[in-house]
């Protein structure tokens, strides 16, 4: 048994030296939206936010992994977080929703993973939270898992994820700079027809209307007509779905935090921009597609204590009036984060020799070039 976790961690540790991204779409010099980024360009640039991988790549048909994100340091059970989740479109299998959706708050670290892996993962954010000092009392758990399906690439029935790799992705989970592309829960995933994963960005809004960050991060495995920047990719290179049957079928995680002090109502109205973002690089959400939101602030003076001798809740909420410049930040963040999921991936051969090949970097440039005056190529 030791041996072979052994031998699956290395293999691990190969597949991120392998997989992980050599450039992101800023390195090419294409610049999306008009906000400034925040230093990383990443979710982590909302302070606190931590982001842990595991990534199983096994002989020639395991291709998957766990991506985790960590809304502070602390014990997330003992400080909720305000949340919200929205559905573009619901064929998915999103755990957690219900109670995020009466409560307004979010108390376990949000996992991502493949689709029949929800459950496992499910009881690992469960073994972790009873772990957890300070809840030795605790009875009830709500886990929030998100999931895309990477059957195309990976041998999704053999159900390889295990609570260990779940824990693994929680406590490797760090700030700084996320890794992207074909790593965690995006090792196995396909986009526009191209290898898919992991993606991410950020912005941060003129201190002028508060000087508040959006984080997000994706995991794409959906289709549609590509667009870079308003450039038609798809169309040029001839790459799209004529038929429209399952080709544009998948799904897409968005995980959007913030630092602004945003109650669960309106950050149900910021997860909504999210898809906007998703439909600028030609999503179409179709009939198959689980396209989830999952929403967070993680304002310090607005942690909702597990318990407390008050009978109220004291919080700050930023105002609808002010809300607009988060808005624009979530669609660019998002954006760009599906983006950079396409970038960074790298080409992957999995079960049944199925291949996915990553976008065509050259190519896409080239046709950016072409329509300079909608680009920010150089």
């Amino acid at each position: 048994m030791i041996l072979s976790r052994v031998i699956i961690a290395t293999l691990v540790l190969v597949s991120l030296n392998s997989f992980a991204q050599k450039k992101r779409i800023r390195d090419y010099g294409v610049v999306v939206g008009v906000l400034k980024t925040g230093s990383n360009n990443a979710i982590t640039d909302v302070e606190g936010v931590k982001v842990g991988h595991t990534t199983l790549v096994v002989g020639d048909s395991i291709r998957t992994g766990v991506t985790a994100i960590l809304p502070h340091s602390g014990n997330v059970f003992q400080n909720k977080v305000p949340a919200a989740i929205y559905i573009g479109n619901g064929f998915g299998k999103l755990a957690g929703y219900s109670q995020v959706k009466e409560l307004g708050n979010i108390e376990t670290p949000i996992i991502l993973t493949n689709t029949l892996s929800v459950p496992v993962a499910s009881e690992a954010l469960i073994t972790y939270t009873l772990g957890q000092e300070g809840n030795e009392n605790v009875h009830s758990v709500n886990a929030v898992v998100g999931e895309t399906n990477d059957g195309w690439l990976n041998d999704i029935r053999g159900r390889h994820i295990t609570q260990q790799h779940v824990l693994s992705a929680i406590h490797q989970a760090k700030g700084g700079v996320v890794k992207e592309g074909s790593v965690g829960a995006g090792t196995g995933t396909t986009c526009f027809q191209y290898k898919g994963g992991i993606g991410t960005s950020s912005r941060v809004i003129p201190k002028a209307f508060g000087g508040y960050t959006v984080g997000v991060l994706v995991q794409t495995n959906f289709g549609g007509v590509l667009e870079v920047n308003g450039v038609p990719i798809a169309k040029e290179l001839k790459n799209y779905p004529t038929q429209f049957s399952y080709d544009v079928d998948g799904s897409c995680m968005m995980v959007v935090f913030t630092d602004a002090p945003l109650d669960a109502r309106n950050l149900e109205r910021l997860a909504k921009r999210a898809i906007m973002g998703l439909a600028k690089t030609g999503g179409v959400a179709s009939n198959g597609s689980g396209d989830y939101v999952i929403a967070i602030s993680t304002a310090k003076e607005n942690l909702i204590p597990y318990s407390s001798n008050s009978l109220y809740n004291e919080t700050k909420t930023l105002r609808n009036e002010e809300i607009t410049p988060l808005f624009l930040a979530a669609i660019e963040a998002t954006e760009e984060a599906i983006l950079n999921s396409l970038f960074a991936a790298e080409t992957i051969t999995g079960i049944n020799g199925h291949k996915r090949e990553s976008i065509p970097i050259e190519d896409v440039l080239l046709i950016i070039k072409k329509y300079n005056g909608i680009s920010n190529a150089k």
